[in-house]
């Protein structure tokens, strides 16, 4: 569908320190990678428009969401679920299951299923380990919330589904969202195993499509084929760390490129995105991955970031506190330590903005009444709530 690609060359808004290339998959991959000086001094001197306001802090925060009393759920990697109270104390919730902590595996994402305020059931994403030593793979699973003065507790936890358990702890994915359908979706990330994203039989390097008790729709695209296609809405992905459905019920998926090129993708039905075969960006042992225009059979970005921002956390806004971010996509920074704002204008997007945080950004969410909240990566990492100036 997408032919004409539009290229984001993007400057960071701070310089790098060489720690903060672990964002990434190669730390040395952004020594390679031109920086526009022009686009940084005009990023640098540009003031945001907003108040950060520090609230708590957590150890390795992956994601959070809010509750409909205004208290905030937050994971972190772990294997802790922590409830915030109005009053910015955190108390922990009990019943996690236990998670294979490592790399990028852990504890991750949590959200609350559509009719939560009837139901009270949540459903969280981790990394679960193997039977055979060394291995792990991305589990999700829902369970019933119930809060309590001191925390609360999850209980009749069930698995609806899993990634093959494989060797390494890098690229699970497992970003979660209901869409307006009020399906599940699943980012499932191929595990730095390449070649399985291309195949319709491995669910891994996909975006998985359930409905909320785990069965697969009757409707999606590869129902036909039985087995894990069935499962499949689209494939070809590589480490989607970011899921959200504009107003317009359009899906929309970040995910980290290799060396160079992280990506932002308008999701459709069955559409084959290029992993391996085709990148923005090449191998971190330098060899040269063809580029997206050599396959106009396969889907390209609407968006591309060379140098990386190693995109985590996205939320398309749509408060009323910062009316110029109306309709935009907001996206972590964790290499680029900033904010980032996506413009979207019909089926096409491009970066806007980019507002300098000084620290890696894991988690963006949209507060109840329209303010902006930030989760820091790492440990002693600061909960931010922004607040328009």
């Amino acid at each position: 569908m997408k032919p004409n690609t539009l290229s984001l060359l993007c400057a960071a808004a701070l310089a790098l320190p060489a720690s903060a290339a672990l964002a990434h998959d190669a730390p040395a991959a952004l020594a390679h990678q031109a920086r526009s000086e022009a686009a940084d001094t005009a990023t640098a001197a540009k003031a945001n428009p907003f108040t950060a306001t520090e609230v708590a802090r957590f150890n390795e925060p992956w994601a959070m969401t809010f509750l409909p009393n205004g208290r905030l759920l937050v994971t972190e990697k772990r294997g802790v679920l922590k409830v915030l109270t109005i009053g910015g104390t955190a108390q922990t919730i009990t019943g996690v299951p236990a998670v294979a902590y490592g790399g990028q595996g852990g504890f991750g994402d949590v959200i609350l299923h559509p009719q939560f305020a009837t139901n009270n059931l949540v459903y969280i994403s981790y990394a679960e380990k193997g039977t055979t030593s060394g291995t792990a793979g991305a589990t999700v699973a829902r369970a019933k919330l119930t809060l309590t003065s001191s925390g609360g507790s999850l209980s009749n936890l069930q698995v609806l589904w899993r990634q093959p358990k494989v060797t390494g702890s890098n690229h699970y994915g497992h970003r979660l969202a209901f869409g307006p359908d009020r399906k599940l979706w699943i980012t499932s990330s191929e595990r730095q195993k390449f070649d399985p994203a291309q195949d319709l039989n491995s669910p891994l390097g996909k975006v998985i499509r359930l409905n909320d008790d785990g069965s697969v729709p009757t409707d999606n695209p590869f129902y036909s084929r039985g087995g894990v296609a069935a499962t499949v809405w689209s494939y070809g992905h590589r480490n989607l760390l970011g899921i959200a459905f504009d107003a317009q019920n359009k899906l929309w998926i970040h995910e980290m490129g290799p060396m160079g090129g992280d990506e932002l993708n308008l999701i459709e039905r069955g559409s084959n995105y290029g992993w391996p075969l085709v990148s923005q960006g090449d191998h971190y042992d330098g060899t040269p991955i063809p580029r997206h225009n050599t396959r106009p059979d396969l889907n390209a970005p609407e968006a591309w970031w060379n140098p990386v921002i190693a995109p985590a956390g996205f939320v398309i806004y749509s408060g009323t506190r910062f009316p110029n971010w109306a309709g935009s996509g907001l996206i972590g920074g964790l290499a680029s330590q900033a904010l980032v704002r996506v413009k979207f204008n019909g089926n096409t997007a491009a970066e806007a903005e980019r507002y300098p945080m000084g620290k890696r950004i894991r988690e963006v969410e949209q507060g109840p009444n329209g303010d902006v909240w930030l989760l820091e990566d790492g440990t002693n990492a600061r909960l931010l709530r922004l607040t328009p100036i």
